[in-house]
């Protein structure tokens, strides 16, 4: 298998506080990889070091076969970095901000407008192309980020939660634009903390957490590894949930658990077919189910299962490393 970035033994400090302390990784070429993670799980960090903005105290990484150190000029050529918000220039308009980065990439001012344009057109905002970057939404702003960061023809795309304050209809706009990318190719490293997100697009998941990898795999893997199916239903008559839970009692041989509030069962089994058993068990007795079906753990369940906090939790890693990041770039 071909690897766009490799990692190993990464570590970095802030002062007495240890952001990253050895960490591996491995992102296949072509794929997406979701890491996830607390914040101050060590996230940001690891991103800053892959992207050149951060030099590690030990371990080391690379992108491409270029050493995140000693191959800085080589590395910037073959990235694009989307930070968490928006960087383009609000007094600039879109087709502005696109020429601007393709001249300072070296572009001719006639190849800056044609990579403008196409780019302009990818992610569909050739009609507001014109128009002050202040009049844009929030969706078409994180749209034209994503453009710019591509101005470059990147291999490789770091994706910082890239769709952090976006409502849902423009989160999945840019997940859209993150499946497009990697039908062409590009291979993209995306830290989330929205879990859906990572379900969504990631085809696999590394998980942080106190500045050390604890766990990866695919999100099935993660999810069967933290736990079996659970099998659940909810009687259309509330009433008639005392006699569904005997018989998801007798069925899975355990107690199940019961939400009288909302008058949902469940009940955890490794049989797929036990949901057959139940459904006969419950026409036999003259019982409807509003709800009714197997499922695997969340992805939320896996992170609370293995970070044994949630995924908002508040630390200050990420703002230490912003604000000390350029101080460690000896």
């Amino acid at each position: 298998m071909s690897y766009a970035i490799r990692a190993e033994g990464l570590i970095k400090r802030y002062g007495d506080m240890v952001a990253l302390d050895g960490v591996d990784l491995e992102v296949p070429a072509g794929k997406v990889i979701g890491v996830l993670g607390p914040n101050g799980a060590g996230k940001t960090t690891t991103v800053r070091i892959l992207a050149t903005l951060l030099r590690p105290d030990g371990g080391h990484a690379s992108v491409g076969g270029y050493d995140v150190v000693k191959d800085q000029v080589r590395v910037r050529g073959l990235i694009g970095l989307t930070g968490q918000y928006a960087s383009v220039d609000e007094d600039l308009s879109g087709a502005e901000n696109l020429v601007l980065l393709g001249r300072l990439l070296d572009l001719s001012r006639r190849e800056a407008r044609a990579r403008a344009r196409e780019l302009l057109e990818r992610f569909e905002l050739t009609e507001a192309a014109e128009r002050p970057i202040s009049t844009f939404s929030g969706g078409m702003r994180r749209r034209l980020d994503l453009a710019a960061s591509l101005v470059g023809r990147p291999q490789v795309l770091y994706l910082d939660e890239p769709t952090t304050g976006l409502d849902p209809h423009a989160r999945q706009e840019v997940w859209e634009v993150v499946r497009r990318l990697v039908a062409d190719g590009v291979t993209v490293l995306l830290t989330t903390q929205y879990l859906e997100e990572a379900d969504q697009l990631a085809h696999g998941i590394t998980v942080f957490d106190h500045g050390r990898v604890v766990a990866e795999g695919r999100p099935d893997e993660l999810k069967r590894r933290v736990g079996g199916q659970t099998l659940q239903v909810r009687p259309t008559v509330l009433t008639d949930g005392d006699e569904v839970a005997g018989i998801l009692a007798e069925l899975t041989g355990v107690t199940p658990s019961h939400n009288r509030d909302t008058g949902l069962l469940t009940a955890p089994t490794d049989d797929p077919l036990l949901i057959s058993a139940l459904v006969r068990r419950l026409d036999g007795a003259g019982i409807t189910a509003a709800e009714l079906g197997m499922r695997l753990p969340s992805l939320d369940e896996v992170f609370l299962a293995l970070t044994g906090r949630s995924a908002d939790s508040a630390v200050t890693e990420e703002s230490l490393s912003g604000t000390l990041a350029e101080r460690s770039m000896a």
